[in-house]
């Protein structure tokens, strides 16, 4: 696990994105997967202007989803696949058939999972998973006590994840469950990557990258990762005993 430690937000995001653009550079067809939220916001703006500036080429890339609120998709605002649409994928045009997204409307949820697990599977696995870290130590919607050994899934939202979520979201949404990329997906991406910022993250980012591996801190499982890659902005690391 290699710590990246960065004076500010702005910062961080463009060393992350300059290491995702290395990264398609040598492996233009990846399978690629970002999250969605406030943090990774700063990483695709910066990634949109280098494909808009013929610095990357993207057109063989094929992108998964991370996750979605069960109950919404893409028409939805607020929405996960509504997020990546407005940040990435209708800012670079890019193809419907290179999107892999869970529909978290779908009336079989079980069957969305089994889906994008197959998916995964046809190519050859993800070969970069960037996630971000929830307060209470979740990535994607895996949230503290769930089963290492999961794949995609359903999850019931843990009562801090639903209030934060809050802010997606310009009316009152019921949020119960979430669909997700489970956390064997990013123990076995080729590449993780992991991002942080801000200093209401820096206990919670302390307690997965120092403190012990365990599913009440979901997040820790990046510790296990062989190509694990954290960047983080000087707020976020405050807290960190050993610094990079």
């Amino acid at each position: 696990m290699k710590i990246r430690i960065h004076t500010d937000y702005d910062h961080m995001c463009k060393a992350a994105a300059s290491f995702v653009a290395d990264h398609i550079r040598k492996n233009p067809s990846a399978l690629i997967c970002f999250p969605s939220g406030d943090t990774p916001t700063g990483v695709l703006r910066y990634l949109v202007d280098d494909v808009r500036e013929g610095k990357l080429n993207i057109k063989e890339c094929d992108f998964v989803g991370l996750d979605e609120w069960a109950g919404l998709n893409a028409g939805d605002e607020g929405s996960c696949r509504h997020y990546m649409d407005e940040q990435f994928f209708q800012p670079l045009g890019i193809e419907a058939d290179k999107i892999h997204f869970f529909d978290g409307a779908a009336a079989d949820l079980e069957a969305e999972c089994s889906r994008i697990n197959q998916l995964v599977k046809e190519k050859n696995g993800i070969d970069l998973m960037m996630v971000g870290l929830g307060m209470n130590g979740h990535v994607g919607l895996n949230e503290p006590g769930v089963d290492f050994s999961l794949y995609a899934h359903l999850s019931e939202l843990a009562d801090d994840t639903k209030e934060v979520a809050k802010k997606y979201f310009r009316k009152e949404v019921p949020l119960t469950y979430g669909i997700t990329l489970g956390p064997r997906h990013l123990l076995e991406a080729k590449v993780a990557v992991l991002i942080a910022s801000g200093s209401k993250k820096a206990v919670i980012v302390a307690r997965t990258l120092e403190g012990d591996v365990g599913s009440e801190v979901p997040a820790s499982i990046i510790q296990r990762h062989e190509n694990a890659y954290v960047y983080l902005d000087e707020d976020a690391a405050l807290l960190l005993s050993r610094k990079a």
